[in-house]
């Protein structure tokens, strides 16, 4: 009697291995940077303080360290005999093999914008970031300018330097696949309180514009506003009025102060004044922005300033400066006066009905006008003139009249 045979079916390992998963990730290298200004003010007293010495800036924080910036007035190394200044970047705090990219900056101060600039930012480095090894490491210059040649040049102001640092600390990250991923949709709260606003539900309060009405809910403008929160909320609320008349506001910029306060956006300006011209986007942002600050709608403002500071032209740049400084909107100000005192602008601004209501409404504004025009045209002494005999008088910074000199 044989015996029984038993046959194994063996599979193939290759048909029935799953599918092989491919990962990825990705190393990131980069620089985190910072920037430092350091104003050297009595640079002849600091002569003489001995090679080797030096006055430090402050410390500022980059990229987790401690920085510094040392100036040597008498330079650093003993055998270049107080011939040069040094400028070095130290690493003040505790720290190992930190690599980093540095800029040194010396300002020109004379406004040509000839400054003096050492910097590993935008080239090619052949052997990479500097690496500062412990506390007390430097990069910089022992002989970064000759002292004979910095005492008579645009560097040296009023007896003071300015030196611009940046720092870039170099950075290593490792980015792997993310395990899931959920699309947030941003925030829709402004549509809410939009369309709250447009279909007028449970309004308790109208507001009067000149003959015209505008509904609104009591604590959603106490929310958005301290002027409103007060007016319809504080202790001198009239609690039988559900209806305040607004005086010194168009409409179509009360209806933009509303749409604001709701949809937390800017209204379509075109839409609203039926213009499509610049000039009338701008004064709508000016009379929007004067609103804004009347109550106390401080990102309203902000984004006034920015549409006006885009908007800046010939015809409307000396209201808007009037504008900037009623309301105390210093960058928006500063962007006029750059705008006003070039050379190619100030004639013509010059000759505009705004100008006039500048100089009527804000006359110590014109001082500073006139700094501008001096930094800005030292050598068009034509420009300057014809801006005295415009502009023959000014307040000065008490209130005294004061004859202009260039």
């Amino acid at each position: 009697m044989g015996r029984p045979c038993i046959e194994t079916l063996r599979t193939s390992s290759s048909s029935s291995s799953p599918p092989a998963v491919t990962t990825t990730s990705t190393s990131v290298t980069e620089t985190v940077n910072g920037e430092h200004d350091f104003r050297i003010s009595g640079y002849s007293l600091s002569k003489g303080i001995g090679i080797g010495k030096y006055v430090a800036s402050d410390t500022f924080m980059v990229g987790g360290y401690s920085w510094a910036i040392y100036f040597y007035p008498d330079g650093k190394s003993l055998e270049d005999n107080a011939t040069y200044v040094s400028l070095f970047i130290a690493l003040a705090s505790e720290g190992s093999d930190v690599r980093a990219l540095f800029e040194l900056t010396l300002l020109d101060q004379s406004g040509r914008e000839r400054h003096k600039v050492h910097s590993h930012f935008g080239r090619a480095l052949e052997s990479g970031p500097y690496t500062l090894k412990y506390r007390g490491s430097m990069w910089g210059y022992k002989r970064f300018f000759k002292r004979s040649a910095l005492e008579t040049s645009d560097y040296l102001k009023d007896d003071c330097l300015q030196v611009h640092c940046c720092v870039g600390v170099v950075k290593s990250h490792t980015k792997g696949p993310k395990t899931y991923s959920i699309h947030v949709p941003p925030s829709d709260i402004g549509q809410h309180f939009g369309q709250l606003l447009e279909c007028g539900k449970g309004t308790d309060i109208s507001f009067e514009v000149k003959g015209e009405a505008f509904p609104a809910h009591k604590l959603v403008l106490a929310a958005r506003s301290p002027v409103f929160r007060a007016q319809l909320f504080g202790p001198m609320k009239d609690q039988s009025s559900r209806c305040i008349e607004v005086e010194d506001i168009e409409p179509p910029v009360f209806k933009a102060l509303l749409h604001f306060m709701y949809w937390d956006s800017l209204p379509d300006m075109e839409e609203l004044t039926g213009l499509n011209t610049k000039w009338a986007s701008t004064l709508m942002s000016q009379h929007l922005l004067a609103a804004a600050d009347r109550y106390g709608l401080d990102r309203l403002q902000l984004l006034c300033e920015a549409n006006l500071c885009q908007d800046v032209a010939i015809n409307t740049v000396a209201t808007t400066l009037a504008l900037a400084e009623q309301h105390h909107c210093l960058r928006l100000k500063a962007v006029c006066l750059k705008f006003v005192a070039m050379p190619e602008n100030l004639r013509a601004v010059m000759q505009t009905d705004g100008f006039d209501y500048l100089r009527e409404s804000c006359p110590h504004v014109l001082t500073e006008l006139l700094e501008y025009v001096a930094r800005i045209n030292e050598h068009s002494p034509a420009i300057s003139k014809r801006l005295n005999e415009v502009i023959p008088d000014a307040l000065d910074v008490h209130g005294r009249r004061v004859k202009q000199r260039l």
